[in-house]
């Protein structure tokens, strides 16, 4: 494992599983090995307002918080949240957002953030079967099979990121 922390901003609107993004993107690096902290701001969430979710991974974390402008990735959920979570992005950093996939292709439109982080999974050292893991995990049964058929949509996109 590198020495580096990995600093990731998962940004949407509350009730698109922002959340539950972060949380197996969490589970997924503490599964292979990784140390990991987590934060989140709900805003006005239950209303449909800004949620934010902040991930640290790597040997060793200190702090849940990306700092300003330090995230290696920001993945937004909606596209609306991509200008107003831009400043947290490193210059060199890359985003991920919704446009990259075609919603068409899922079998529900709920698994739109499942699908963008099995695209975010091709950028990030972290084998497969830990990822697939931690969806199993953090979903707990909840329409497991149509999630990880998401996920693999995204991990299947050819993108130019």
């Amino acid at each position: 494992m590198e020495n580096r922390v990995t600093n990731v901003v998962i940004a949407g609107l509350g009730g698109q599983g922002v959340l539950t993004a972060s949380n197996i993107v969490a589970m997924a690096a503490f599964l292979s090995g990784c140390d990991v902290k987590k934060s989140e701001v709900h805003g006005m969430s239950q209303r449909g307002g800004s949620v934010c979710s902040d991930v640290r991974f790597g040997q060793k974390v200190y702090s849940p918080m990306v700092p300003p402008g330090e995230a290696d990735f920001l993945l937004v959920l909606s596209p609306d949240q991509i200008d107003v979570n831009r400043w947290r992005l490193k210059s060199d950093g890359v985003l991920i957002e919704p446009s990259m996939i075609d919603i068409n292709q899922l079998g529900s439109t709920k698994t739109l953030n499942i699908a963008l982080l099995g695209l975010f999974s091709k950028h990030i050292h972290i084998p497969e079967k830990f990822w697939e893991n931690a969806i199993e995990i953090c979903l707990k049964g909840k329409n497991l099979q149509l999630n990880l058929s998401a996920f693999q949509l995204g991990r299947n996109i050819c993108c130019r990121i």
